[in-house]
């Protein structure tokens, strides 16, 4: 049996000027728990789950959230160990020069040199690389990196919008074993995903969006074994 909810949405809409994205839509994420949020291009998910990111900072740090955005958004010309302390810092940073002061200070408190060591044990690829800077980094060494830098932050639940684009098939499963693998350690995760298979293939749950509505929920099993569901909406055959 899960815990409770650690994430509810309820009745949100989200409008670009005239454009509506999201419908009057309500999830929940339990704790301990993958839920997917599935859906083709413009469905609205990725307009959700930046809802949910857009709460004011200091509330997003309090509550426990970190976000891995679309695209990883690392900071190219900084290192790697730099990036992840950052994440340690703040997750969302509006002044990064501001910050380079007090981030260098960062690894003396043990607690950052712990998560440093924790993410390290999870990306070892990362450890051989923490002086090079992540511009130069592979494709699936960034997505690891931006996925570690969320964890610097000690979250309680993890938003990832699209982690498996641009990335080969083989680094996409090494993704979505290691998010498994969060799962299993107590992590909540709630993935935006347009692989709706990869997705439910890991995932406890899902919904489901299609023009800004959710139009499906249920487990994760359910909605992979259901064929007017995978033809429907899942863009899958």
């Amino acid at each position: 049996m899960r815990d409770g909810p650690a994430l509810t949405v309820r009745d949100l809409s989200v409008h670009y000027g005239r454009v509506q994205a999201v419908r009057r839509a309500s999830l929940d994420v339990h704790a301990g728990e993958i839920v997917a949020l599935l859906g083709g291009n413009g469905a609205g998910k990725s307009s959700l789950l930046r809802a949910v990111d857009g709460l004011p900072a200091h509330r997003l740090a309090s509550s426990g959230i970190a976000l891995v955005p679309e695209g990883r958004q690392l900071l190219a010309s900084m290192t790697v160990r730099d990036n992840l302390l950052l994440g340690a810092y703040t997750h969302h940073a509006s002044d990064v020069a501001a910050l380079l002061g007090p981030v260098s200070r960062v690894l003396r408190r043990p607690a950052m040199r712990m998560r440093l060591e924790s993410v390290y044990r999870l990306f070892p690829q990362l450890a051989g690389r923490e002086g090079q800077v992540s511009g130069s980094l592979s494709g699936g060494e960034q997505q690891m990196l931006a996925i570690a830098r969320a964890l610097m932050a000690a979250p309680r639940l993890l938003l990832l919008d699209e982690p498996s684009i641009g990335l080969a098939p083989n680094l996409v499963r090494e993704i979505l074993a290691l998010l498994v693998r969060l799962r299993d350690e107590g992590l909540t995760i709630l993935l935006v995903e347009q692989d709706a298979h990869a997705a439910l293939r890991i995932a406890d749950r899902g919904y489901v969006m299609e023009t800004g509505r959710i139009v499906a929920e249920g487990a994760a099993r359910s909605l992979l074994g259901s064929e007017r569901m995978r033809r429907a909406y899942l863009g899958m055959v």
